[in-house]
């Protein structure tokens, strides 16, 4: 079973499920997000935001394939360009963190570790980038697929409450934290292994 993780572009645009590729939640204030559903076609919205944030920040998403087949994605940006951020009552976003939008794992591939997956891709591409952390806002009370993430997905992979809120805390994770996982797992592989002679190693048990 092969994963890769690929920036989300205008061209794997439509490998988003297609409720989040109509979607455009975080990407408009309510006002606008409810005019851009009257009209009819809030796809085209979706596609002028990533569009437009690409040019002028740069990734703002990655998707996660399963042997060929887009199994999840993750979608982020700075809160400028997130209008529906300040409308949260635990906003704003701290000035030095980006924030995590939204995330999804197709139902027939959770349970499988894409969604660690997934926030490893972002933590490293924005470490790369000179961001301090990344924060997000949790749902407490999450009971189906929305475009809020549920509280508990994020403390999963390693976020901490830095405002609390009965329905909607506001998550915190330190990128140096999240960069160093898979780095603590090979450097706990390396001393195990360095501290066994090959002749101990090959000794019948």
């Amino acid at each position: 079973m092969s994963r890769r993780l690929a920036n989300v572009t205008l061209d794997n645009l439509d490998d988003l499920p297609r409720r989040c590729r109509q979607c455009v939640f975080w990407e408009l204030d309510p006002v606008g997000g409810e005019r851009a559903v009257q009209a009819g076609d809030p796809g085209l919205e979706k596609e002028a935001w990533i569009s437009g944030t690409l040019l002028d920040w740069g990734s703002c998403g990655k998707i996660v394939y399963v042997d060929g087949v887009a199994a999840g994605f993750v979608l982020y940006a700075p809160p400028l360009y997130v209008p529906r951020s300040i409308a949260f009552p635990t906003s704003p976003v701290s000035s030095d963190a980006v924030l995590l939008m939204t995330a999804h794992i197709m139902p027939e591939f959770s349970g499988g570790g894409l969604g660690r997956m997934l926030v490893q891709g972002v933590a490293k591409d924005l470490t790369r980038r000179g961001v301090r952390a990344i924060e997000a806002f949790g749902d407490l009370k999450w009971e189906q697929p929305s475009c809020v993430m549920p509280a508990e997905y994020l403390l999963s992979v390693g976020f901490k409450t830095v405002r609390p809120h009965l329905r909607f805390p506001r998550l915190r994770l330190e990128l140096k934290t999240a960069v160093s996982w898979r780095e603590d797992v090979e450097v706990a592989l390396e001393r195990l292994l360095g501290s066994m002679s090959p002749e101990r190693a090959l000794r019948p048990v």
